[in-house]
């Protein structure tokens, strides 16, 4: 047996630099997402059982703020089995929704979508971080996978399709 690695198996499609790797801890998944939201140029897509209160850290407020005033056909759209704790966790989310009505919505799931628990954020079409399951800190990280990407972008289409808009700018809040 040799001690060299196999070759990178290059799947159809792809780009030459694609990248995959598996990693373990909400550290580091925050801190990918946190990285990927400056290079985004169109549309974020969050896919989780609830978001979590990284979601309103001052941090990534701004860089959700910034990415927003980038362009007005920018994106940020959100799904989530539970949107009750979002008021009260995600403040930061909630100005967002205020200040960017029209390019920010927050849908949650419907029945036929509550046996999903994989939680996903896809940033356009080639970048992503993906959880195998929410109660476990297995994830992945994409990037310039186009593969990849593509599969959780049909499957985000088919949350989105089984869910309903939860959380808008009304003044009465959620």
């Amino acid at each position: 047996m040799s001690d060299e690695k196999a070759p990178l198996v290059q799947r159809p499609g792809n780009l030459p630099n694609a990248e995959y790797r598996r990693f373990e801890g909400m550290v580091e998944y925050e801190a990918v997402i946190d990285g990927l939201i400056p290079q985004t140029l169109r549309t974020i897509r969050v896919f989780d059982r609830s978001l979590s209160r990284a979601w309103s850290s001052p941090q990534r407020y701004e860089n959700l703020r910034q990415f927003l005033l980038a362009s007005r056909a920018n994106r940020l759209l959100v799904v989530v089995h539970d949107a009750e704790p979002i008021e009260r966790e995600c403040p930061r989310v909630v100005d967002l929704v205020r200040q960017f009505s029209a390019a920010v919505r927050i849908h949650q799931t419907l029945s036929p979508a509550k046996h999903v628990y994989d939680p996903f954020v896809v940033f356009d079409s080639t970048h992503y971080v993906h959880r195998f399951h929410y109660r476990y800190l297995r994830a992945a990280h994409g990037s310039h996978d186009l593969v990849g990407a593509q599969q959780l972008l049909d499957r985000y289409a088919e949350i989105w399709e089984a869910s309903a808009h939860t959380v808008t700018a009304g003044t009465s809040g959620l």
